[in-house]
Protein backbone atom coordinates (compact mmCIF):
# COMPACT_ATOMS: atom_id res chain seq x y z
CA UNK A 1 0.00 0.00 0.00
CA UNK A 2 1.23 3.34 -1.12
CA UNK A 3 0.19 5.33 1.73
CA UNK A 4 1.65 7.47 4.48
CA UNK A 5 1.75 6.03 7.92
CA UNK A 6 0.72 5.68 10.88
CA UNK A 7 -2.93 5.31 9.04
CA UNK A 8 -6.26 4.09 10.38
CA UNK A 9 -7.82 1.53 7.90
CA UNK A 10 -11.26 0.46 7.91
CA UNK A 11 -11.72 -3.31 6.32
CA UNK A 12 -15.16 -2.67 4.66
CA UNK A 13 -15.60 -6.32 4.32
CA UNK A 14 -15.13 -6.62 8.47
CA UNK A 15 -17.30 -3.36 8.50
CA UNK A 16 -20.39 -4.44 6.17
CA UNK A 17 -20.06 -8.07 8.11
CA UNK A 18 -20.48 -6.75 11.44
CA UNK A 19 -23.01 -4.17 10.43
CA UNK A 20 -25.01 -7.07 9.43
CA UNK A 21 -24.93 -9.64 11.89
CA UNK A 22 -26.50 -7.01 14.78
CA UNK A 23 -28.55 -5.31 12.52
CA UNK A 24 -29.94 -8.55 11.95
CA UNK A 25 -30.13 -9.93 15.56
CA UNK A 26 -31.90 -7.23 16.74
CA UNK A 27 -34.40 -7.30 13.76
CA UNK A 28 -35.29 -10.93 14.02
CA UNK A 29 -35.97 -9.41 18.78
CA UNK A 30 -38.36 -7.08 17.27
CA UNK A 31 -36.47 -3.66 17.99
CA UNK A 32 -34.87 -0.74 16.49
CA UNK A 33 -31.09 -0.35 15.98
CA UNK A 34 -30.07 3.04 17.00
CA UNK A 35 -26.49 3.14 16.34
CA UNK A 36 -24.25 5.17 18.53
CA UNK A 37 -22.03 6.49 16.29
CA UNK A 38 -19.68 8.23 18.51
CA UNK A 39 -17.39 5.18 17.98
CA UNK A 40 -16.60 6.13 14.22
CA UNK A 41 -17.73 9.73 14.06
CA UNK A 42 -17.90 9.52 10.45
CA UNK A 43 -20.66 10.02 7.91
CA UNK A 44 -19.88 7.46 5.37
CA UNK A 45 -20.22 4.94 7.84
CA UNK A 46 -23.55 5.83 8.99
CA UNK A 47 -24.50 6.09 5.94
CA UNK A 48 -24.01 2.40 5.63
CA UNK A 49 -25.73 1.28 9.28
CA UNK A 50 -28.72 3.40 8.25
CA UNK A 51 -29.21 1.29 4.64
CA UNK A 52 -29.13 -1.68 6.83
CA UNK A 53 -31.59 -0.70 8.52
CA UNK A 54 -30.69 1.72 11.34
CA UNK A 55 -33.41 3.68 12.81
CA UNK A 56 -32.06 7.29 13.76
CA UNK A 57 -28.95 7.95 15.55
CA UNK A 58 -27.24 8.17 19.29
CA UNK A 59 -24.49 10.79 20.00
CA UNK A 60 -22.43 11.28 22.88
CA UNK A 61 -21.58 15.08 21.75
CA UNK A 62 -23.56 17.71 20.55
CA UNK A 63 -21.07 18.73 18.16
CA UNK A 64 -21.74 15.42 17.05
CA UNK A 65 -25.06 16.36 16.22
CA UNK A 66 -24.79 19.29 14.76
CA UNK A 67 -22.07 16.97 12.09
CA UNK A 68 -24.70 14.34 11.68
CA UNK A 69 -27.84 17.01 11.61
CA UNK A 70 -26.26 18.86 8.48
CA UNK A 71 -25.19 15.66 6.94
CA UNK A 72 -29.36 14.50 7.02
CA UNK A 73 -29.60 12.55 10.11
CA UNK A 74 -32.38 14.39 11.35
CA UNK A 75 -33.38 11.76 14.50
CA UNK A 76 -31.18 12.22 17.15
CA UNK A 77 -30.83 11.10 20.71
CA UNK A 78 -27.86 12.85 22.55
CA UNK A 79 -27.34 10.32 25.33
CA UNK A 80 -25.07 12.46 28.01
CA UNK A 81 -27.09 14.01 30.67
CA UNK A 82 -28.07 17.73 29.50
CA UNK A 83 -25.29 20.55 30.87
CA UNK A 84 -27.54 23.63 31.81
CA UNK A 85 -25.18 25.75 29.93
CA UNK A 86 -25.62 23.73 26.52
CA UNK A 87 -29.41 24.38 26.36
CA UNK A 88 -28.64 27.16 23.78
CA UNK A 89 -27.01 25.13 21.81
CA UNK A 90 -29.45 22.20 21.75
CA UNK A 91 -32.29 24.99 21.39
CA UNK A 92 -30.30 25.62 18.03
CA UNK A 93 -30.34 22.59 16.56
CA UNK A 94 -34.09 21.85 17.13
CA UNK A 95 -34.64 24.89 15.68
CA UNK A 96 -33.52 24.21 12.73
CA UNK A 97 -35.29 20.73 12.28
CA UNK A 98 -33.11 18.50 14.39
CA UNK A 99 -35.38 15.67 15.93
CA UNK A 100 -33.39 15.98 19.04
CA UNK A 101 -33.67 14.19 22.06
CA UNK A 102 -32.47 15.43 25.33
CA UNK A 103 -31.38 13.10 28.76
CA UNK A 104 -31.31 14.11 32.84
CA UNK A 105 -31.09 11.65 35.27
CA UNK A 106 -32.15 14.13 38.05
CA UNK A 107 -34.52 16.82 39.28
CA UNK A 108 -32.23 19.51 39.10
CA UNK A 109 -31.19 19.15 35.29
CA UNK A 110 -35.38 18.25 34.93
CA UNK A 111 -35.68 21.76 36.40
CA UNK A 112 -32.74 23.46 34.22
CA UNK A 113 -34.42 21.94 30.90
CA UNK A 114 -38.03 23.15 31.88
CA UNK A 115 -36.84 26.29 32.59
CA UNK A 116 -35.17 27.12 29.55
CA UNK A 117 -38.47 25.49 28.17
CA UNK A 118 -40.89 28.42 29.63
CA UNK A 119 -37.96 30.78 28.58
CA UNK A 120 -37.46 29.64 24.55
CA UNK A 121 -41.19 28.53 24.11
CA UNK A 122 -39.92 24.87 23.36
CA UNK A 123 -41.51 21.96 24.24
CA UNK A 124 -38.13 19.81 24.50
CA UNK A 125 -38.12 15.97 24.09
CA UNK A 126 -36.75 14.16 26.89
CA UNK A 127 -35.92 10.79 28.47
CA UNK A 128 -34.58 9.87 31.55
CA UNK A 129 -31.30 7.75 32.74
CA UNK A 130 -31.54 5.02 34.05
CA UNK A 131 -29.10 3.08 36.27
CA UNK A 132 -29.43 -0.51 35.57
CA UNK A 133 -25.72 -1.81 36.90
CA UNK A 134 -24.31 0.11 38.58
CA UNK A 135 -21.27 1.55 36.35
CA UNK A 136 -22.00 5.41 35.67
CA UNK A 137 -24.96 7.47 35.90
CA UNK A 138 -28.80 7.20 36.18
CA UNK A 139 -31.47 7.11 38.52
CA UNK A 140 -32.25 3.45 40.06
CA UNK A 141 -35.59 2.08 38.50
CA UNK A 142 -37.30 1.90 42.27
CA UNK A 143 -36.37 5.46 43.12
CA UNK A 144 -39.05 8.36 44.48
CA UNK A 145 -36.65 10.66 42.28
CA UNK A 146 -37.38 8.68 38.97
CA UNK A 147 -41.12 9.62 39.39
CA UNK A 148 -40.12 13.11 40.71
CA UNK A 149 -38.33 13.69 37.89
CA UNK A 150 -40.54 12.68 35.41
CA UNK A 151 -43.09 14.57 36.91
CA UNK A 152 -41.16 17.88 37.01
CA UNK A 153 -40.44 17.49 33.05
CA UNK A 154 -44.27 16.96 32.07
CA UNK A 155 -45.74 19.43 34.49
CA UNK A 156 -43.17 21.85 33.19
CA UNK A 157 -43.88 22.09 29.15
CA UNK A 158 -41.32 18.98 28.25
CA UNK A 159 -42.34 15.71 26.80
CA UNK A 160 -40.97 12.38 28.33
CA UNK A 161 -39.71 10.45 25.40
CA UNK A 162 -39.10 7.65 27.39
CA UNK A 163 -35.99 5.83 29.64
CA UNK A 164 -32.42 4.97 28.60
CA UNK A 165 -29.68 2.78 30.22
CA UNK A 166 -26.21 1.41 29.08
CA UNK A 167 -25.16 -1.84 30.99
CA UNK A 168 -21.46 -0.58 30.58
CA UNK A 169 -20.82 -3.23 33.58
CA UNK A 170 -20.47 -5.59 30.38
CA UNK A 171 -16.86 -4.71 29.33
CA UNK A 172 -16.19 -6.49 32.46
CA UNK A 173 -17.19 -9.46 31.57
CA UNK A 174 -16.32 -12.77 29.54
CA UNK A 175 -19.05 -15.69 29.30
CA UNK A 176 -21.90 -16.17 27.22
CA UNK A 177 -23.97 -17.08 30.29
CA UNK A 178 -22.84 -13.72 32.59
CA UNK A 179 -23.12 -11.44 29.35
CA UNK A 180 -26.99 -12.80 28.87
CA UNK A 181 -27.80 -12.92 32.42
CA UNK A 182 -26.08 -8.68 32.21
CA UNK A 183 -28.94 -8.79 29.37
CA UNK A 184 -31.63 -9.21 30.82
CA UNK A 185 -31.01 -7.41 34.05
CA UNK A 186 -30.54 -4.35 31.98
CA UNK A 187 -33.61 -4.80 29.71
CA UNK A 188 -36.15 -5.82 33.11
CA UNK A 189 -35.23 -2.77 35.05
CA UNK A 190 -35.65 -0.60 32.15
CA UNK A 191 -38.77 -2.13 31.43
CA UNK A 192 -39.64 -1.57 35.19
CA UNK A 193 -38.80 2.02 35.31
CA UNK A 194 -41.22 2.95 31.94
CA UNK A 195 -43.48 0.53 34.02
CA UNK A 196 -43.41 2.68 37.09
CA UNK A 197 -43.80 6.21 35.01
CA UNK A 198 -46.80 5.12 32.89
CA UNK A 199 -48.19 4.07 36.06
CA UNK A 200 -47.80 7.43 37.48
CA UNK A 201 -49.49 8.59 34.76
CA UNK A 202 -46.74 9.89 32.45
CA UNK A 203 -46.18 8.62 29.11
CA UNK A 204 -43.41 6.42 28.68
CA UNK A 205 -43.13 5.17 24.92
CA UNK A 206 -39.90 4.74 24.30
CA UNK A 207 -37.53 2.06 26.25
CA UNK A 208 -34.07 2.16 25.06
CA UNK A 209 -31.20 -0.06 26.21
CA UNK A 210 -27.80 -1.29 24.94
CA UNK A 211 -24.48 -1.55 24.45
CA UNK A 212 -22.74 -3.73 22.23
CA UNK A 213 -21.80 -6.93 24.30
CA UNK A 214 -25.16 -6.90 25.76
CA UNK A 215 -26.91 -5.95 22.34
CA UNK A 216 -25.22 -8.86 20.88
CA UNK A 217 -26.21 -11.65 24.02
CA UNK A 218 -29.91 -10.51 24.91
CA UNK A 219 -32.06 -13.32 23.93
CA UNK A 220 -35.71 -11.81 23.92
CA UNK A 221 -36.29 -7.70 24.64
CA UNK A 222 -39.49 -7.80 25.98
CA UNK A 223 -40.95 -3.91 26.33
CA UNK A 224 -37.75 -2.76 24.69
CA UNK A 225 -38.14 -0.28 21.89
CA UNK A 226 -34.83 0.48 21.03
CA UNK A 227 -31.50 -0.70 21.64
CA UNK A 228 -27.97 1.59 21.35
CA UNK A 229 -24.91 0.42 20.05
CA UNK A 230 -21.66 1.37 18.88
CA UNK A 231 -18.76 -0.18 19.02
CA UNK A 232 -19.96 -3.04 17.15
CA UNK A 233 -19.29 -1.43 13.75
CA UNK A 234 -15.42 -1.82 13.72
CA UNK A 235 -14.85 -4.27 16.57
CA UNK A 236 -12.03 -4.24 19.25
CA UNK A 237 -9.63 -6.33 21.48
CA UNK A 238 -11.38 -5.40 24.60
CA UNK A 239 -14.42 -6.65 22.53
CA UNK A 240 -12.83 -9.57 21.17
CA UNK A 241 -11.96 -10.47 25.01
CA UNK A 242 -15.50 -10.42 26.24
CA UNK A 243 -16.18 -13.00 24.05
CA UNK A 244 -18.51 -11.32 21.33
CA UNK A 245 -16.43 -11.22 18.30
CA UNK A 246 -12.87 -12.48 17.51
CA UNK A 247 -10.00 -10.50 16.51
CA UNK A 248 -10.69 -11.66 12.67
CA UNK A 249 -14.16 -9.42 13.23
CA UNK A 250 -12.00 -6.12 13.88
CA UNK A 251 -12.41 -3.62 11.34
CA UNK A 252 -10.42 -1.25 12.35
CA UNK A 253 -6.52 -0.91 12.22
CA UNK A 254 -3.36 1.16 11.77
CA UNK A 255 -1.27 0.56 9.33
CA UNK A 256 2.72 1.06 10.25
CA UNK A 257 6.00 1.08 9.16
CA UNK A 258 9.07 -0.69 10.36
CA UNK A 259 11.53 1.86 11.31
CA UNK A 260 13.92 -0.32 13.36
CA UNK A 261 15.46 -3.32 15.69
CA UNK A 262 17.31 -4.20 18.86
CA UNK A 263 17.79 -7.90 17.96
CA UNK A 264 19.47 -8.75 21.35
CA UNK A 265 15.85 -7.93 23.02
CA UNK A 266 13.61 -9.22 20.13
CA UNK A 267 12.18 -5.77 19.46
CA UNK A 268 10.71 -4.54 16.28
CA UNK A 269 10.25 -0.36 16.47
CA UNK A 270 7.20 0.87 14.26
CA UNK A 271 5.87 4.39 13.63
CA UNK A 272 3.07 3.97 15.34
CA UNK A 273 3.21 4.72 19.26
CA UNK A 274 0.36 6.35 21.72
CA UNK A 275 -0.17 9.18 19.44
CA UNK A 276 -1.31 6.59 17.09
CA UNK A 277 -3.05 3.84 18.73
CA UNK A 278 -3.83 5.72 22.10
CA UNK A 279 -3.07 5.37 25.62
CA UNK A 280 -5.95 3.20 26.03
CA UNK A 281 -4.76 -0.20 27.42
CA UNK A 282 -8.61 -1.54 27.80
CA UNK A 283 -7.03 -5.14 27.79
CA UNK A 284 -4.61 -5.17 30.39
CA UNK A 285 -7.19 -6.54 33.22
CA UNK A 286 -8.61 -9.04 30.54
CA UNK A 287 -7.67 -12.65 30.04
CA UNK A 288 -5.39 -11.71 27.34
CA UNK A 289 -3.15 -8.29 27.83
CA UNK A 290 -2.32 -7.44 24.26
CA UNK A 291 -0.44 -4.09 25.20
CA UNK A 292 -1.62 -1.41 22.98
CA UNK A 293 -2.59 -3.57 19.93
CA UNK A 294 -2.46 -7.21 17.77
CA UNK A 295 0.10 -6.98 15.48
CA UNK A 296 -1.03 -8.47 11.84
CA UNK A 297 0.55 -8.57 8.38
CA UNK A 298 0.01 -5.76 6.21
CA UNK A 299 -3.09 -7.81 4.31
CA UNK A 300 -4.49 -8.04 7.96
CA UNK A 301 -4.34 -11.23 8.98
CA UNK A 302 -2.86 -11.77 13.21
CA UNK A 303 0.46 -12.57 13.90
CA UNK A 304 0.63 -15.09 16.60
CA UNK A 305 2.43 -13.77 19.40
CA UNK A 306 3.14 -10.33 18.26
CA UNK A 307 1.89 -7.30 20.36
CA UNK A 308 2.85 -3.94 20.56
CA UNK A 309 4.39 -4.27 23.96
CA UNK A 310 5.05 -0.58 24.53
CA UNK A 311 4.61 2.92 23.34
CA UNK A 312 6.34 5.92 23.18
CA UNK A 313 4.48 9.24 21.50
CA UNK A 314 5.75 8.65 17.90
CA UNK A 315 7.23 4.94 18.15
CA UNK A 316 6.19 1.26 19.11
CA UNK A 317 7.54 -1.54 20.33
CA UNK A 318 6.40 -4.85 18.34
CA UNK A 319 7.54 -8.03 20.68
CA UNK A 320 6.50 -11.02 21.61
CA UNK A 321 3.38 -11.52 24.31
CA UNK A 322 5.26 -13.72 26.45
CA UNK A 323 9.08 -11.28 26.39
CA UNK A 324 10.72 -14.30 25.02
CA UNK A 325 13.16 -12.58 22.25
CA UNK A 326 12.54 -14.07 19.60
CA UNK A 327 15.38 -14.68 16.68
CA UNK A 328 15.76 -13.69 13.52
CA UNK A 329 13.01 -10.74 13.73
CA UNK A 330 15.34 -7.98 11.55
CA UNK A 331 15.02 -10.18 8.57
CA UNK A 332 11.12 -11.31 8.93
CA UNK A 333 10.41 -7.61 9.87
CA UNK A 334 13.05 -5.66 7.58
CA UNK A 335 12.86 -1.88 7.77
CA UNK A 336 10.15 -0.38 5.28
CA UNK A 337 8.32 -3.25 6.13
CA UNK A 338 4.46 -2.99 6.57
CA UNK A 339 1.98 -4.30 9.68
CA UNK A 340 -0.93 -3.43 10.59
CA UNK A 341 -2.03 -3.02 14.38
CA UNK A 342 -5.64 -4.08 15.88
CA UNK A 343 -6.77 -1.55 18.54
CA UNK A 344 -7.66 -2.11 22.09
CA UNK A 345 -10.36 0.56 21.67
CA UNK A 346 -11.90 1.64 18.86
CA UNK A 347 -13.71 4.45 19.76
CA UNK A 348 -10.25 5.95 21.27
CA UNK A 349 -7.62 4.63 18.44
CA UNK A 350 -10.03 6.29 15.77
CA UNK A 351 -10.28 9.91 17.52
CA UNK A 352 -6.64 9.88 16.99
CA UNK A 353 -6.81 10.58 13.18
CA UNK A 354 -9.00 13.34 11.30
CA UNK A 355 -9.74 10.22 8.74
CA UNK A 356 -9.86 6.79 7.84
CA UNK A 357 -8.54 5.55 5.23
CA UNK A 358 -11.55 2.73 3.82
CA UNK A 359 -9.64 -0.45 2.16
CA UNK A 360 -12.07 -2.21 -0.39
CA UNK A 361 -11.58 -6.50 -0.73
CA UNK A 362 -9.86 -5.02 -3.75
CA UNK A 363 -8.08 -3.47 -2.18
CA UNK A 364 -8.59 0.50 -2.98
CA UNK A 365 -8.51 3.04 -0.15
CA UNK A 366 -10.68 5.84 -0.39
CA UNK A 367 -10.16 8.37 2.25
CA UNK A 368 -13.55 8.97 4.41
CA UNK A 369 -13.23 12.26 6.76
CA UNK A 370 -14.31 12.02 10.88
CA UNK A 371 -14.57 14.37 13.07
CA UNK A 372 -13.18 15.57 16.50
CA UNK A 373 -13.98 17.66 19.32
CA UNK A 374 -17.07 18.88 21.10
Amino acid sequence: MDIETPAALIDEARMAGNIARLQGHLTSLGVRLRPHVKTSKCVEVAHRQQAAGARGITVSTLKEAEQFFAAGFSDVLYAVCIAPDKLDRALTLIRKGCALTLLVDSITAAEAVVTKGRQANQRFEVMIEIDSDGHRSGVQPEAPELIAIGRTLEAGGATVKGVLTHAGSSYDLDTPAALQALAEQERALCVRAAERLRAAGIACPEVSIGSTPTAIAAQHLEGVTEVRAGVYVFFDLVMSNVGVCTPQDVALSVLTTVIGHQPEKGWVIVDAGWMAMSRDRGTQRQKIDYGYGAVCDVDGNAIDGLIVSGANQEHGIVARRDGVAEPGMVERFPIGARLRILPNHACATGAQYPAYLAVTPAGDARPWPRFQGW
